[in-house]
């Protein structure tokens, strides 16, 4: 391992487990135990204090999220593309238009959103509320026209009486209402716990040997932890990593860098059933992701810093590392 990525690795181990540390002052460092905290899952999921997570206001949302209502043909809903039992993806390599045709990017899995801070692969939306709007108002995604979207539910008993439910004081439907409840339902989505959880809890049969030497590939010598961190298994910031294409990414935002091709660095969980992977699609398979980060990446001067240029990997650790990433995928897909 070149000695600079050696070092910033071993700062961000050290500060991560020396964050969690000071709880175990009294006894000898457990490991194990500061694993434990760094990958540890939260109980629920937060909510801003205008949008508080209530039971009515998930259901409803998630009624909405596969109403094709809110489409300009009536025909498309969110859940055309973010299939459920794919982990809230589509398996295209590119989201689809409403005409049928590639979109730019890949549609990117919704798990575990109520903790972001920033949203699609560019970040351009600063909050859950922010982001489901705009596909529907986008004209090649859903082509939302709001006033006959509004219309077409006012005219259904049964949906304005579930609006009244979910949000008692407020106009019953309304565009702050359908965005309320569809926000509210993504930020219910939490990934379901995987092996790899029932093995940073304590269970030491949950993994093989095979996946355990993975994880210490991961927090170790390929550096995956340097951006894959937390029990997210991302940092939610936005890299250059080397991928090829003409895709400005987070250059084209305003609070961006200009020149940068950043993208967010995805969530690494259910990872199984959420390729092809990366904003284009371009890596069809975990074993084709490992292949781009051991030297299958373009070098270029906005590349980011963390990435080890001379990481190789034998054909043991690929299988190890591979092995790894199953982990934290669920048992069961959502419904």
């Amino acid at each position: 391992m070149p000695p600079r990525h050696a070092r910033i690795l071993a700062v961000v181990s050290t500060a991560l487990l020396c964050l969690f540390a000071p709880p175990l002052a009294a006894q000898a460092p457990d490991p194990a135990a500061l694993w434990r905290h760094v990958f540890k899952r939260p109980d629920t999921p937060p909510a801003p204090a205008d949008n508080p997570l209530t039971p009515e206001a998930v259901a409803l949302g998630a009624q909405l999220f596969s109403d094709p209502r809110l489409s300009g043909t009536g025909r498309h809903s969110c859940a055309s593309c973010h299939r459920p039992a794919l982990a809230f993806t589509d398996g295209r390599r590119q989201a689809r238009a409403l005409t049928g045709e590639a979109l730019r990017r890949n549609t990117p899995a919704l798990w575990n959103l109520a903790w972001s801070k920033q949203f699609f692969w560019d970040g351009r939306a600063p909050s859950l509320e922010a982001q489901v709007r705009m596909p529907i108002e986008a004209a090649d995604e859903m082509g939302g026209d709001w006033p006959a979207i509004l219309q077409r539910f006012a005219v259904d008993a049964s949906v304005v009486s579930q609006f009244q439910t979910a949000f008692p004081g407020e106009p019953p439907v309304s565009e702050t209402t359908v965005v309320k409840a569809l926000a509210s339902y993504v930020r219910s989505l939490v990934s379901p716990p995987a092996r790899f959880d029932a093995w940073i809890e304590g269970d030491a049969g949950a993994l093989t040997a095979e996946e355990q030497r993975g994880f210490h590939l991961f927090t170790g010598k390929a550096g995956c932890m340097l951006c894959h961190v937390g029990w997210r298994f991302t940092d939610d910031r936005f890299h250059d990593i080397g991928l090829p294409g003409k895709d400005p990414g987070r250059s084209a935002i305003p609070d961006g860098t200009p020149g940068r091709m950043a993208f967010k660095t995805p969530s690494l969980r259910d990872v199984d059933r959420t390729a092809p992977y990366m904003h284009d699609g371009s890596l069809p398979t975990l074993t084709a992701v490992l292949r781009h980060y051991t030297g299958g990446f373009v070098t270029r001067p906005t590349l980011a810093p963390h990435i080890n240029r001379r990481l190789r990997l034998s054909a043991r650790e690929k299988a190890d590392l591979t092995a790894f990433l199953r982990t934290l995928s669920s048992k069961k897909a959502a419904p």
